[in-house]
């Protein structure tokens, strides 16, 4: 039910990218601008909308856009936080009975070690740290170490999952109907890239060349994510943890594997807090004297850093942190606006009844995902234990 689910998902999630820039397209050329972001459409689509209420009020489709990618991305920030803690909390842990047998689950010994909050909480200044770092030049030269140090650690979390493969059929074809929305919030935390589409585009030498350049890379991710999840839940079961790295063996080699993820995420904090930051920070800058605009940029990115920080305490769940930052905003950037912004920008075309249907079918769906989800993930939270646990069998294994 998983794979095909997700698949079905990211379909969906592709063709609502699609829309918003066949969108932006044509603003662009209907108001003879080179380029437009994903606020300014929704702004322009709610000038172009039926309804007056909302051409008088288009202002706030920009900062409703603007509102979703900060609690996007900041949720994102959150997430590197509980991951970071829950590996490196494991491999500390492991570390007295770390062998070089890779071929068992098991270690001689776990140490006693503090609590994953006060992991989180030792990575803080680190992090903050981090982000003082405002050149998006040196952000990309840590992001391209970041991506090679996560493929090294893919590739040796695949070859050891596709060994030694149990009998499937012991494993259940279908979760509890439940677990879905909190898959449905899962998998939409993982295909939302919407808030990026338009300025890479902007950035291409070969604009023309976007939508086959947007289809190959959400294909290959599309695949990873399927395979990694599919065969993540044969090899470990239903008691698969919430990320595919504390699965793995305590030995040395993977071991290492979850340091050099570590690593990655670490890294990748600053590129998923950069988008929050270029929002929030410019506008607290024009409203204090020059002198100040420095002191002020620091100590807002040393908030927002610990704001993510105590959230990430506040829920050290990772299954629930992606599944409620997923359902929340992910699900309304993704499915929610896209085909609603399709349905006002060619209202005053003409717009055939199919595609009519099918817009507010994808906006429901991602409506009632939005609700049941969220719904579901703070159940979750109130109702489980606070200490990480096995997740269910809809998103084990779907995660990162």
């Amino acid at each position: 039910m998983g794979p095909v689910s997700l698949l079905v998902i990211g379909i969906i999630a592709v063709h609502c990218m699609r829309i918003l820039v066949k969108c932006a397209h044509h603003f662009c050329r209907k108001l003879q601008k080179p380029f437009v972001d994903y606020g300014d459409a929704v702004m322009y689509g709610l000038e172009a909308s039926p309804v007056a209420w909302l051409r008088t009020h288009s202002i706030w489709g920009r900062h409703l856009v603007s509102f979703f990618l900060i609690v996007t991305q900041l949720g994102f920030c959150c997430v590197y936080f509980v991951f970071l803690a829950d590996n490196l909390k494991q491999v500390i842990s492991a570390a007295n009975g770390t062998t070089n047998d890779c071929h068992s689950n098991e270690t001689v010994v776990l140490t006693p070690t503090m609590d994953s909050r006060l992991y989180i909480l030792s990575l803080l200044p680190f992090i903050v740290l981090l982000v003082f770092i405002r050149n998006l030049k040196f952000l990309s030269i840590f992001s391209l170490l970041a991506n090679i140090a996560m493929l090294v650690s893919l590739v040796m979390i695949y070859q050891y999952i596709v060994q030694g493969i149990p009998d499937p059929g012991r494993l259940p074809l279908v979760s509890g109907w439940k677990t879905y929305p909190l898959f449905f919030g899962t998998a939409i935390f993982a295909f939302e890239g919407i808030g990026v589409v338009l300025p890479l585009e902007n950035k291409m030498k070969h604009p023309q060349h976007f939508p086959v350049i947007l289809y190959v890379g959400m294909a290959i991710v599309s695949v990873l994510y399927v395979s990694l999840g599919a065969l993540g839940y044969l090899r470990f079961g239903a008691n698969i943890q919430a990320s595919i790295t504390l699965n793995l063996p305590n030995c040395w080699m993977y071991q290492s594997v979850k340091l050099l993820y570590s690593f990655g995420i670490f890294f990748t904090y600053a590129l998923q807090f950069y988008v929050p930051a270029e929002i929030i920070v410019p506008c607290a800058r024009s409203r204090v004297p020059e002198r100040w605009a420095l002191a002020v940029d620091l100590l807002l990115r040393t908030f927002l850093v610990c704001l993510t920080c105590v959230l990430a305490i506040l829920i050290p769940r990772l299954d629930i942190v992606i599944s409620l930052v997923g359902s929340v905003s992910s699900s309304a950037l993704a499915l929610i606006i896209p085909p609603l912004l399709e349905i006002f920008t060619y209202f005053q075309e003409g717009l055939h009844p199919v595609t009519v249907a099918k817009d507010i079918l994808i906006s429901l769906i991602g409506f009632v995902g939005f609700v049941v989800g969220t719904y579901e993930a703070l159940e979750a939270l109130v109702t489980t234990p606070a200490s990480p646990s096995p997740v269910s069998n809809a998103t084990g294994a779907l995660v990162l």
